[in-house]
């Protein structure tokens, strides 16, 4: 094995074609497919996150797909963990591991380390949750603006996992969260050279993927998925709760928004969130190689061969 061991790592907005790339990858080098995707982790939600089927599963192994419960938390930290595990499990069974999701904090855990961030306190994060559900997530917003004003500007009024942690790392140190990010990382404890590809086509062209996504969602079943959630009753700050067009299924699934309407909703909020994932990855990630186009078959070798080039130059 060379000094330093490939990890190829695949980013990129929802419905550009990353898992379609991943796949074909693997097939191509002997790979295994990690996922860096914060919503596919759940076993509940396959069909609404888009998780890879039974076909994808059967072409190339898949690690770290639909492993969680639906009321079990997870952060960047325990992905990352749970990530080089399997990393160090495919270089030592040969194989290339090839991570892929949309969700860049994950992606850059991996590469360069995380914060030194202290962990939950669970007599606060008990006591806010409480709050939380009394009052609503506007007012802990507010409640957080009044701490710490450049961290509720970061973080949405609709996002009560955010704003919670938030107001968690404030009580428990007496310091806002954007202080403790500012500080030295914890750097990644790996000799891996990480290749990094970006799945970046235009915003029109992902939009357009987005909304044929999500009709063949409702076409497989989302709904049922979506009921089966509700069923569930589950903390509404659970991060799962946050699947990108759940809410508006879970709203027609409560008989309060007709099916059209939410699926109307669904996709816009699909929309607004690539928008999102596009502008974290141009400002965020330091790519190897972007592709400015929908994924396609056509792709591949192109691809193939910067991988290749790439693995030759860890040889010499």
């Amino acid at each position: 094995m060379p000094a330093a061991t490939p990890v190829i790592a695949i980013g990129g907005p929802t419905a550009s074609g990353k898992s379609a790339l991943a796949l074909a990858l693997a097939e191509r080098l002997g790979g295994v497919v990690i996922n860096a995707d914060s919503m596919q982790l759940y076993q509940a939600l396959s069909i609404v996150t888009a998780r890879p089927g039974a076909d994808a599963l059967a072409r190339a192994p898949h690690r770290l797909f639909g492993i969680a419960e639906a009321d079990d938390p997870w952060s960047a930290g325990r992905w990352r963990r749970r990530a080089a595990a399997e990393i160090r499990a495919a270089h030592a069974d040969g194989l290339v591991p090839i991570v892929v999701g949309g969700t860049g904090l994950y992606l850059e855990a991996l590469v360069d380390g995380l914060a030194a961030v202290p962990p939950a306190d669970p007599a606060i994060r008990k006591r806010l949750r409480a709050l939380l559900a009394a009052r609503g997530s506007a007012a802990m917003h507010d409640l957080l603006a009044e701490r710490d004003p450049e961290g509720a500007r970061a973080v949405r009024a609709s996002d009560p996992q955010r704003i919670l942690r938030a107001l968690e790392v404030i009580e428990a140190t007496g310091e806002p969260l954007h202080v403790w990010h500012a500080r030295q990382t914890s750097p990644p404890a790996h000799g891996w050279a990480v290749l990094q590809i970006l799945l970046m086509p235009t915003r029109d062209a992902v939009y357009a993927a987005c909304e044929a996504r999500f009709d063949r969602m409702i076409a497989d079943g989302a709904v049922e998925e979506a009921r089966a959630i509700r069923a569930m009753e589950l903390d509404p700050a659970l991060p799962v709760m946050k699947a990108v067009g759940l809410a508006p299924l879970l709203a027609h699934c409560a008989g309060t928004l007709a099916l059209e309407d939410a699926v109307d909703a669904a996709k816009r909020d699909t929309r607004r969130y690539a928008r999102r994932q596009m502008t974290w990855f141009r400002n965020r990630s330091r790519p190897d190689r972007v592709v400015v186009e929908q994924y396609s078959e056509s792709l591949v070798p192109e691809i193939f061969s910067f991988i290749s080039d790439f693995r030759l130059t860890l040889t010499r």
